[in-house]
């Protein structure tokens, strides 16, 4: 992902209004990401923890999406990531909805994928960060990139359309 700036993070959002995306807490170390090894940029809210971002790059213009971080069931549980595939225990794994944009919705629409609870999958995916468990395969690591980006890429058109 290319580095990208405070604003154009801001005016990425397609399901907020104007305003909310002028409150939402943008990350402090957007200077010292690892913006060569992200598939996307997302991050928590550390005021409010059920909130969580989302911003990747699409076709030719960058797309951020608000996300709620289901609570916990309390359960001990093994789940896996939809995007990286990377398997967590306990609450590595969270539901995250992003209501979808426009008139659908203002009417209470929304759409769900399990997602790394830190949001980290590009790290687990190339190994850059430790937890949680791949399955072994033989894709190659462009492979496994790209099969992440096809999931985000379809994950963010639900959103918008």
């Amino acid at each position: 992902m290319i580095p990208t700036s405070e604003s154009a993070i801001r005016t990425s959002f397609v399901n907020c209004t104007r305003g909310e995306t002028k409150r939402l807490a943008l990350p402090n170390d957007l200077a010292t990401r690892p913006w060569d090894d992200l598939d996307f940029l997302g991050w928590r809210d550390p005021s409010a923890p059920q909130r969580a971002y989302l911003v990747a790059e699409s076709d030719t213009r960058l797309v951020g999406v608000a996300l709620r971080v289901a609570q916990q069931s309390g359960r001990v549980r093994r789940s896996m990531c939809s995007l990286c595939l990377t398997a967590h225990s306990g609450d590595g794994v969270a539901l995250m909805t992003a209501r979808k944009a426009g008139p659908e919705g203002r009417q209470g629409n929304s759409v769900g994928v399990y997602l790394c609870a830190d949001l980290a999958c590009s790290l687990y995916l190339r190994g850059k960060r430790t937890g949680g468990w791949r399955i072994q395969e033989t894709l190659t690591l462009p492979e496994k990139i790209d099969r992440t980006k096809t999931a985000l890429t379809a994950f963010l058109h639900r959103v918008a359309e």
